[in-house]
């Protein structure tokens, strides 16, 4: 055991009306919720990333956080993952994410730093196997190193699409070492900043390619999981080939993935792309590419990627109604790719900020179970399209312009318009928060 989590004693529901900082208020692991425990819906897991590799900083202000871990050495990435593995327990989460660039440090060489990520993950799992936290998906890091400054699949240097490529077999091979149930692509600098020095076809030709080879690896290791792909618009590139779920279901289309690749969803990239987290989430449900999502939020204000944690319950309700639609996680889960604000420096914050997002998912849960068992929602939504489940409106999608205009001609037809009735189904929302 360290001593950074000292005098902090494991989170239990508490219901309500406790008092306590440290325990929850709604999330009840092994309460029943539509037939199955709480647990099992929301499936939390921690991202490595942000609660122990990132070190406080923003585009204006460097490092604040100092944590006994933070340096090069295989010492203190076993350090890092002890004391991640103590608050896993402490939570009680299930799963963790992590990066490869997240758990073990950098060498000089490609064959240093697998060699330093196969040693990790080896210590890894002898933690997971002491606490039975289990991973649920592994990734790459294509994005810090300045390797990676013009992409990594999208590179213009080939040796770097080559690097790139060997990255993600060693965090594939990881993943499967440790048993994770997903693998998710992350292409933050798959994009460009000016055309001037692009070849956009080229690009989206060796992002696809690259992408094929990752689930012929899939079939030939024997992996069971999901592939995932994380939207992501405009940050840090302007422009990516992965800028939101109808882009990448377009390039899954034009690459004949899209019956072998699905989506992790994160709350704040819908938010930069501008759409609703609930957008991307129905949108993905009804492409058939649903899988996985990242649990966060931005600022209402700043109008970037600022990744805090969520305590908007109303939209956790919105969200997790569309998880719910569909069918619930499988292989996915939520992941909270959250992280503290710079001035959060204590501990206790790191754990107070997983309390929260975990309350604020269950308590968004709950009334999305509710919203779906009463039926209300959903009996307004099939009134409103109720007229094309009739004989006339089925062959209206089987027949031609000539006959549809011939016979809105013959018969008069002259349709009023009929109320969405918006703000009745917003207070109708609001009934079960």
């Amino acid at each position: 055991m360290t001593d950074f989590f000292k005098n902090i004693p494991p989170v239990r529901f508490e219901g309500p009306q406790t008092p306590n900082d440290f325990a929850f208020r709604h999330y009840n692991p092994d309460e029943i919720v539509m037939g199955k425990p709480m647990k099992d819906h929301l499936r939390f897991a921690c991202a490595y990333w942000h609660s122990f590799a990132w070190p406080g900083g923003d585009p204006f202000g460097g490092q604040t956080f100092e944590r006994p871990w933070f340096g090069d050495t295989m010492d203190l990435a076993r350090l890092k993952a002890d004391v991640a593995f103590e608050m896993f327990q402490i939570l009680g989460v299930p799963y963790f994410c992590f990066h490869d660039a997240d758990v073990r440090p950098e060498g000089e060489t490609f064959a240093a730093s697998l060699r330093n990520l196969e040693e990790i993950v080896d210590y890894i799992a002898q933690k997971m196997d002491e606490t039975s936290v289990k991973l649920l998906w592994g990734t790459a890091n294509l994005f810090s190193h300045r390797r990676f400054m013009a992409g990594a699949a999208t590179n213009p240097d080939p040796e770097v699409f080559a690097y790139s490529a060997a990255t993600i077999k060693s965090c594939m091979d990881a993943t499967i070492r440790l048993g994770g149930e997903n693998y998710v692509l992350w292409g933050g600098r798959e994009g460009y900043e000016t055309l001037l020095n692009t070849d956009m076809g080229r690009e989206r030709a060796q992002a696809g390619r690259m992408l094929q080879m990752v689930v012929d690896y899939k079939y030939k290791t024997g992996f069971k999981g999901a592939i995932l792909i994380e939207p992501k618009p405009q940050e840090p590139t302007k422009h990516q080939y992965d800028y939101d779920v109808a882009t990448v279901y377009g390039f899954l289309k034009d690459f004949g993935l899209e019956g072998e690749v699905k989506v992790n969803v994160e709350q704040g990239h819908a938010i930069l792309a501008g759409h609703s987290f609930e957008h991307e989430l129905a949108l993905a449900r009804e492409l058939g590419i649903f899988g996985s999502i990242d649990m966060n939020r931005n600022d209402y204000q700043s109008g970037w990627d600022t990744d805090q944690f969520p305590n908007n319950v109303p939209e956790m309700a919105l969200a997790y109604y569309e998880v719910l639609r569909a069918g619930g996680f499988t292989t996915g889960g939520t992941n909270f790719d959250a992280r503290l604000r710079r001035q959060s420096l204590d501990p206790e914050d790191l754990i107070l900020a997983h309390v929260g997002g975990m309350d604020a998912c269950a308590a968004g849960l709950k009334a999305a179970a509710a919203m779906l068992e009463d039926g209300k929602l959903e009996a307004a939504r099939a009134a409103r399209y109720a007229g094309w489940d009739n004989e006339t409106g089925k062959a209206l999608m089987t027949s031609d312009l000539d006959s549809i205009a011939a016979r809105v001609v013959a018969e008069d037809i002259n349709p009023a318009p009929r109320s969405g009735r918006q703000e009745r189904l917003e207070n109708l929302v609001n009934r079960y928060l």
